[in-house]
């Protein structure tokens, strides 16, 4: 018989109550997203690429903290969709850019205001130095952890 151990319960920790928010915030963002026909990580790479002139994938899976090759799984998607272009370099036909087609430059403040509107239904109801406060230690975390990729999932 295995010796009575003592656990911590799973309500005792940080990360328990994160996940917790983190899922319920990330599952009704991408369900709204999906009423539009996009994922989150198209959306991440949609906003990427907004005002931006256009951007070798390279560059794009640095920023994104994805590899190049997720990129243009992700890029092939949003070609199929209409919503970027992949443009062979001038000079060197072997490289290509990015870019947003004009119907996925229209689309990416539509895009935004569901985000707005998501941050809005949960966390609303803090006040601005909560919500200060808040953002200020997630980053914090985020810095010391060096956290480099974007969430897309």
């Amino acid at each position: 018989m295995a010796p009575d151990l003592p656990a911590s319960e799973l309500i005792a920790h940080l990360g328990f109550w994160l996940r917790a928010v983190s899922n319920r915030v990330s599952h009704a963002f991408a369900a709204k997203l999906a009423g539009k026909g996009v994922t989150v990580a198209e959306w991440v790479m949609l906003r990427t690429l907004y005002r931006k002139d256009p951007v070798p994938p390279s560059r794009l899976a640095e920023a994104m903290g994805m590899t190049r090759g997720a990129i243009t799984k992700l890029a092939d998607r949003l070609i199929d969709k209409s919503l970027i272009v992949r443009t062979a370099s001038r000079g060197d036909g072997r490289t290509h850019t990015l870019a947003l087609t004009p119907r996925g430059t229209l689309l990416v403040p539509e895009l935004a205001m569901l985000a707005d509107r998501n941050d809005a239904e949960f966390f609303g109801h803090l006040s601005a130095a909560e919500r200060e406060d808040l953002e200020r230690l997630l980053q914090g975390m985020v810095e010391r952890c060096q956290i480099k990729a974007m969430p897309i999932d």
